[in-house]
């Protein structure tokens, strides 16, 4: 599914469920709420009302043909005050039998209701000419009434009558009876409450239909401006796969959305430049190997042509020379293009750093130079590879044999590091090289691909140190020092060494 789409339906459905669930909430209190204050209303009218001069015990002794009695009609009048002022629809007063007499037992479904309806002994809703005493109500027999007779007042829930709108009775206890009845008001009342509420209800169903639009419309512009800039950058990352990408990446606006194409493009830029590197290799490589495979081709037509042995065997180490010299530009390929993970030990560093200086001072040696090792009397520990610390100092050794025929070797413990420094007595590294010395194939030797010194760096790093030069300004006889770093042992006695730091 695209963004845009499932950001416009997640943020729509979350304003639909969230207004439909807001707006039931708000619906169920109110309605509660109405309800109960109706209740409350209905069963203080029925209350006030049967305190007011209402004499059960004169109207359980009336019957049939009663009505003109003068307790009958005071009860009657004082009924009709209430439906003429309003404040009931209707209002009846009628009886039951006691729970105690026989034939007593539940309507299905009528929640506590008799078997013999309740009857009427006053009601506003006969005429005069018909007989109201002892007329059967059934409309209350569907009731569950027990709170009436238990706790004086009860009501009814809410039903629609003949006119379309919604009533609910409300009941008071009589509290004069005999043992054989029970006597109690019942009123009617309009649930006006119902109104304002169907009204509320519609107020919400526009108000969410109304947010769900709203929702949509925000929801499709948040979309908009998220998922855009987002499409853009999906087609600028198109575009860089497919190699084209001289082009930059413009900076978008927002904050994860701009720092999303700042990173795209630094992204651009070191694409480039590994390009340029791996041109810069290959051509490197290219014309590193092409001169000993020179020398292998020449030498071996002439000694293929010389008949002297001893012309012959000159020619055989100057063909193995080459060989070596082809071999070891291989070497550094592999090692640069494929370092080797460090699997670093706890070890006295002095090891590695003598089995490098035997190996170079020979060649030194045989050429008239010399090499002075100057290592401290306590150990130099170091969490490290070991054999990967003797192939960094070995190449410092080699480039500074190379450059001079002195070659000074020392290594200290200074500030919570070992420090090797390798100083010779050559012409220095030119001023136009001294910020780039640590990159691949950059040399000022005549052969070599210049990878030394960049593996030398990337091991360091390795094994969280750092190399550096620290002189070496090109004058001649100045030489150059360079300088390697790593973490000391932090179980390695700090004190027993600071005399010898660099």
């Amino acid at each position: 599914m695209p963004l845009r789409r499932l950001y416009v339906l997640v943020l729509v459905a979350f304003a639909v469920i969230f207004t439909a669930a807001s707006s039931w909430m708000a619906f169920s209190v109110t309605d509660r709420a109405l309800e109960d204050e109706l209740d409350d209303k209905l069963q203080v009218t029925a209350g006030v009302a049967a305190e007011t001069g209402l004499d059960a015990t004169n109207l359980l002794h009336l019957g049939r043909g009663d009505e003109e009695n003068f307790f009958w009609r005071e009860a009657y009048d004082r009924l009709r005050s209430l439906v003429d002022r309003g404040y009931v629809d209707a209002a009846w007063i009628i009886r039951r039998e006691s729970p105690a007499s026989p034939g007593e037992g539940t309507v299905p479904g009528g929640g506590g209701a008799i078997d013999q309806p309740y009857t009427a002994i006053v009601s506003t809703e006969s005429a005069d000419s018909v007989p109201i005493i002892g007329t059967d109500v059934f409309i209350f027999s569907a009731y569950d009434l027990s709170s009436l007779w238990e706790n004086g007042s009860a009501t009814s829930t809410a039903f629609e009558g003949r006119d379309g709108r919604s009533y609910k009775y409300g009941f008071a206890r009589l509290e004069e009876s005999d043992d054989e009845y029970d006597v109690a008001l019942a009123v009617l009342m309009p649930a006006d409450y119902l109104d304002p509420l169907a009204r509320l209800q519609r107020s919400v169903l526009l108000a969410s239909a109304i947010t769900v639009m709203l929702s949509v419309l925000v929801a499709i512009g948040l979309a908009a401006r998220s998922a855009k800039p987002l499409e853009r950058l999906s087609r600028v990352a198109l575009r860089i796969q497919r190699g084209r990408i001289t082009r930059s990446v413009e900076v978008e606006a927002g904050v994860e959305i701009g720092r999303l194409s700042r990173a795209m493009e630094r992204m651009r830029l070191g694409i480039i430049q590994r390009d340029e590197q791996l041109r810069l290799m290959l051509a490197q490589v290219a014309h590193e190997i092409r001169n000993p495979l020179g020398g292998l081709k020449l030498f071996s037509a002439i000694a293929a042509d010389s008949a002297d042995p001893q012309e012959r065997a000159q020619l055989f180490r100057k063909i193995q020379a080459e060989v070596d010299a082809l071999n070891s530009i291989i070497t550094d390929l592999l090692v640069y293009a494929r370092p080797r993970a460090p699997q670093p030990t706890l070890h006295d560093i002095r090891g590695p750093l003598r089995e490098a200086a035997e190996l170079v001072a020979t060649e030194l040696e045989s050429r008239g130079g010399s090499l002075e090792v100057d290592l401290p009397d306590a150990q130099l520990e170091v969490v490290a590879d070991s054999g990967q610390v003797k192939r960094m100092v070995l190449n410092l050794l080699r480039n500074a044999a190379e450059a001079g025929d002195r070659v000074w070797l020392k290594g200290a413990f200074s500030n919570g590091e070992v420090i090797v420094s390798v100083r010779d007595n050559g012409p220095g590294v030119p001023e136009s090289l001294r910020g780039r010395i640590f990159q691949p194939f950059v040399t000022s030797k005549e052969r070599g691909a210049g990878l030394g010194l960049a593996i030398v760096a990337g091991v360091a790093r390795a094994h969280d140190g750092r190399v550096e030069l620290v002189s070496g300004d090109g004058a001649a006889g100045n030489g150059a020092e360079f300088r390697l770093y790593l973490p000391g042992s932090e179980v390695f006695p700090v004190a027993r060494s600071e005399a010898n730091g660099l």
